[in-house]
């Protein structure tokens, strides 16, 4: 913990618009990459855990380096909804003005929510290893990789909300296309959640 995470915090409460919601359902995904990799070390070269060294060495394999992609989609978010903003200040005037700013602020607007659809659509993947890798990890850290599904979910709820208020006001199969997508990630996350914490709840047997 240092300054910096500090200063992060303190842009996300300023007053400022930017950064949103949108990308703190990153930051959200970004703690649970975090996390998962944790248990995954806590996991690797310990014998009672042997089960599960593969799945753990897969898991900080393909997750430690999405580490910085992840963080990048958070000012992603932040640049594609001050994009729309930008478009929104297009001059209106004649028709041909009038043309160009409502085609600025819908394409500006679809690229609002797809940035989002892959933050719910990379949490959505993490959940999943998630789930397989809970049976087989370290069991004294089962409170983390539960932690670290959470995260997930609730990176994938956020998201959820960011792709739908730029996509309701629009319409199109782009739209379409996006609104279906999101709509089966939140579908398969909630079914995930509820198996992963199964799992967590019988091995804590809690």
């Amino acid at each position: 913990m240092n300054d910096g995470y500090e200063e992060v915090l303190r842009k996300i409460a300023s007053s400022d618009p930017t950064p949103g919601g949108g990308s703190v359902s990153a930051l959200s995904l970004a703690h649970a990459q975090a996390l998962t990799i944790m248990v995954a070390r806590l996991t690797i070269g310990k014998k009672k855990w042997s089960e599960g060294q593969d799945m753990a060495e897969l898991i900080i394999s393909k997750w430690d380096k999405k580490i910085p992609n992840t963080i990048q989609l958070s000012i992603k978010d932040a640049l594609a909804f001050d994009s729309v903003m930008d478009a929104y200040r297009l001059p209106k005037g004649d028709e041909n003005e009038n043309k160009i700013r409502d085609q600025s602020i819908r394409e500006a607007t679809i690229g609002a929510a797809r940035t989002p659809l892959t933050i719910a659509s990379e949490a959505c993947d993490l959940l999943t290893d998630i789930a397989a890798f809970s049976h087989l990890c370290n069991s004294n850290a089962m409170t983390d990789i539960a932690s670290a599904a959470e995260l997930c979910s609730s990176a994938v709820l956020i998201a959820h909300m960011n792709v739908r208020i730029n996509l309701d006001f629009i319409e199109g199969a782009d739209v379409d296309e996006i609104s279906q997508k999101i709509e089966d990630i939140v579908q398969e996350s909630e079914s995930l959640m509820e198996g992963t914490r199964a799992i967590v709840s019988e091995r804590l047997g809690w």
